[in-house]
């Protein structure tokens, strides 16, 4: 097995894909060759994660076509199409959060990777056939949940590649310009289902019942090639760290971690509602607006939302991630009466473009949590392992140091699978409370009870003066 060591001057000697020998803290290590091993997997890493997020979310835009080419769902139909992948790719998170100290971050990004041609390509296909029956578009719709499992590995691993001052930063970058992928898929799509992509290779268009073509299955085949460019990028260009190895067993100690419960609380309010709002947004506008085109304004909140994410894990390594999460979870609560004063509501039409500023409040504020709950983790878990440790010598801490690490990063992707089932029971919230009521409201008031609680944890464990566990 070739390997990479520690070379001359406390640099990382390159010499293969596999590293030996990793002390990202270690200043001169970090500055010899650490920080650009670290950052050529974090680049590698990202474009990995906007496929993964791109195929994930990709049935919030199809599902806006589907009937309008021979199909004949119900809103609710439609609805679960886009809440199945949520509610897949959440499941699979939680075993994807252990997978990288067990094979490797390089080789279970490739794989991991390359699945995406699965449901990429099978949608491609059924949308050809107006006969296709619903439950085969269901299985095609959890399949997408490949996407959304990469992430809880993709975050697993670049937590291993950077110091803990500097990991704020990078997972911000590493997510928030991974979770781009849900904008660049719904900005374009709407594009290249409108152009015979492919040429006869791609198959032929759908007729509209109003006039006009559109070749629906390139919102799956668009993909294929960004997909399999990718995997072998990942398979050449990035690295295993050893030293982050351990088996599920050494892993699960985090069930055991009362932090690990509270931090799967708050991301699940703030990724859980990034991604939730982000599959239910096209149709959501569809519902309330019918007179406004969905697909030409929905890929701007999970734009938002991405972009700012970075900065939220920026802002969060200066001022602390406990205190711009809380503060944040307030601006989150008064988006949401935003958004609910601007719906149309007893006989009024309501206001379009109200909805919308709301809305894209609304994005920012998740992107921004999304960032913030990040930089807590590795905190909190780094401080619990120095109490434990402390006054018990150098190597005792040494060992402290690499057990919070692994634990962070298991916490990391194993909160990232919670928050996921955002990714499910926002939509499928949206449409019981349309079925229900005839209309969001309902599902609104209640994701506002949600993020007042998430406040009350925040500021008693996190935030307050003699908190438990400042951060």
């Amino acid at each position: 097995m070739t390997v990479i060591s520690k070379g001359a001057g406390g640099s990382p000697a390159r010499k293969g894909p596999v590293i030996h020998d990793w002390h990202p803290e270690d200043a001169q290590f970090w500055a010899t060759g650490g920080r650009a091993i670290a950052n050529r997997n974090l680049w590698i890493s990202i474009p990995a994660l906007l496929l993964a997020f791109a195929v994930w979310m990709v049935w919030s835009t199809v599902i806006v076509r589907l009937n309008a080419i021979g199909f004949a769902f119900s809103t609710d139909q439609l609805f679960w199409l886009a809440a199945l992948p949520g509610l897949s790719g959440a499941t699979l998170r939680i075993f994807y959060s252990f997978m990288v100290p067990v094979f490797g971050g390089r080789r279970w990004t490739a794989i991991s990777t390359a699945s995406l041609l699965l449901p990429a390509l099978w949608m491609g296909f059924a949308v050809q056939d107006a006969s296709t029956p619903y439950s085969v578009f269901v299985i095609i719709a959890l399949l997408c949940g490949f996407g959304g499992g990469n992430f809880a590995s993709s975050m697993s691993n670049i937590s291993f590649f950077y110091p803990k001052a500097q990991q704020g930063t990078a997972l911000g970058l590493n997510a928030g310009l991974g979770n781009l992928g849900v904008s660049v898929m719904q900005f374009s799509v709407p594009l290249v289902i409108g152009l015979s992509l492919f040429g006869a290779a791609g198959g032929q268009p759908q007729e509209l019942a109003g006039g006009g073509q559109l070749w629906l299955q390139n919102a799956g085949f668009v993909w294929v090639p960004f997909i399999v460019v990718v995997t072998l990028a990942a398979w050449f260009g990035m690295n295993d760290l050893s030293s982050a190895r351990a088996s599920f067993a050494d892993q699960a100690v985090i069930f055991k971690r009362k932090h690990n419960w509270l931090m799967c609380w708050l991301y699940l309010a703030t990724f859980g509602s990034f991604i939730g709002f982000a599959a239910a947004f096209p149709l959501l506008i569809k519902t309330a607006f019918p007179e406004v085109n969905a697909l030409s304004f929905a890929f701007l909140g999970p734009l938002v939302g991405a972009l700012i994410r970075p900065v939220g894990g920026w802002i969060s390594d200066k001022l602390g991630g406990a205190r711009v999460t809380l503060w944040n979870f307030v601006l989150m609560i008064a988006a949401v009466f935003g958004v609910l004063h601007f719906l149309p509501a007893a006989g009024e039409a309501g206001n379009f473009y109200g909805f919308l500023a709301m809305f894209m409040l609304l994005f920012v504020t998740t992107g921004i949590g999304n960032g913030s709950t990040f930089r807590m983790i590795p905190v909190i878990f780094r401080t619990f392992h120095e109490r434990a440790s402390a006054g018990r010598g150098a190597q005792a801490q040494e060992q402290a140091l690499r057990a919070a690490g692994k634990e962070s990063a298991a916490v990391l992707g194993f909160s990232s699978a919670i928050g996921a089932f955002g990714a499910f029971f926002i939509p499928k919230s949206f449409g019981s409370s349309i079925a229900l009521t005839g209309g969001p409201e309902m599902a609104l008031y209640l994701f506002v009870a949600y993020y007042a609680s998430c406040i009350a944890v925040t500021w008693w464990w996190y935030s307050r003066q003699g908190a438990e566990s400042p951060c």
